[in-house]
């Protein structure tokens, strides 16, 4: 596909994904102090799968770590879905700070594991209809990385501050378009070298990868699918390749799902007929 039109039709598919109005949640809590340290909760708007309480789908937004990307805009996809039987819930975290920097070194993965940590004991309180034992970890491009890095934190050397002693309890991880693998993402350019930034750039990148980068923590045995549009040319398929290859090096299988005629937008978008796939991985892991 010629550069112009391939460009073309990513912006056509961005501005579907964001042409949706935001959705607003049925309850927010803080999972601490910053104003960014906050979980929106949708309730499942029917109900789904074989019966009893809802699976939580714990979602992690993209947008390159930066700043002005926040939850709001995949809010839509939140509701999309809880109107498929899920309980949801919408993660904030710490970005990076004014212009184009991406993520904040340690906040980001700071906050991301605090929420995961606090998250149980919030759906007790605030979705009672939902069971947090049957939670899936989604997030889409700079989040499907974080919910990699979520579901890896007990392969994390042991003096970093996030390990855990043994695996989160977990049904799965479905991550979409991730940022999964830093040095490949590096090489592509990825959002503009956001990988690299968001470690403290060079120096920061070769010390910190060994605690940030998915494609280094494996295997993590959590049950884990990739989503990937071929035409990507946002964060590439041969980012997720890469991190397969890297799980099956380690002895683990990872879902590749790869769509066809598909880029970097629809995953998220609830109008794309590739929002309904990810649907079905995320159900097939919850349920």
């Amino acid at each position: 596909m010629p550069d112009d039109v391939a460009a073309a039709r990513a912006a056509a598919e961005e501005e579907s994904a964001f042409s949706h109005p935001p959705v607003a949640p049925d309850a927010t809590a803080a999972y601490g102090d910053h104003p960014d340290q906050v979980i929106d909760f949708y309730v499942p708007r029917t109900e789904a799968g074989p019966g009893g309480p809802a699976p939580v789908v714990a979602v992690l937004h993209g947008g390159a770590w930066r700043a002005p990307y926040d939850r709001r805009h995949i809010t839509p996809f939140a509701d999309y879905l809880a109107r498929r039987g899920f309980a949801v819930a919408n993660i904030e975290y710490r970005r990076g700070g004014e212009g184009t920097e991406a993520g904040r070194w340690p906040d980001t993965f700071d906050d991301v594991a605090a929420a995961l940590d606090a998250l149980p004991d919030l759906v007790r309180e605030r979705l009672p209809q939902a069971d947090p034992r049957r939670t899936v970890v989604t997030g889409h491009s700079a989040g499907g990385h974080l919910a990699l890095w979520a579901a890896a934190r007990h392969v994390l050397p042991a003096d970093a501050p996030w390990h855990i002693a043994r695996p989160a309890l977990l049904r799965g991880v479905v991550a979409l378009a991730p940022i999964a693998d830093f040095a490949v993402a590096d090489k592509l350019d990825v959002c503009g070298g956001a990988a690299r930034q968001l470690l403290g750039g060079d120096e920061g990148f070769a010390e910190r990868r060994a605690h940030a980068d998915p494609a280094l923590l494996l295997p993590t045995g959590i049950a884990t699918t990739l989503v990937q549009g071929r035409t990507d040319i946002d964060v590439p398929q041969a980012v997720a390749e890469s991190y397969a290859d890297a799980a099956a090096k380690a002895g683990e299988v990872v879902g590749l799902t790869l769509l066809e005629d598909v880029g970097h937008f629809p995953l998220i978008d609830p109008a794309a007929d590739a929002c309904a796939v990810v649907a079905e991985e995320i159900a097939q892991l919850a349920w």
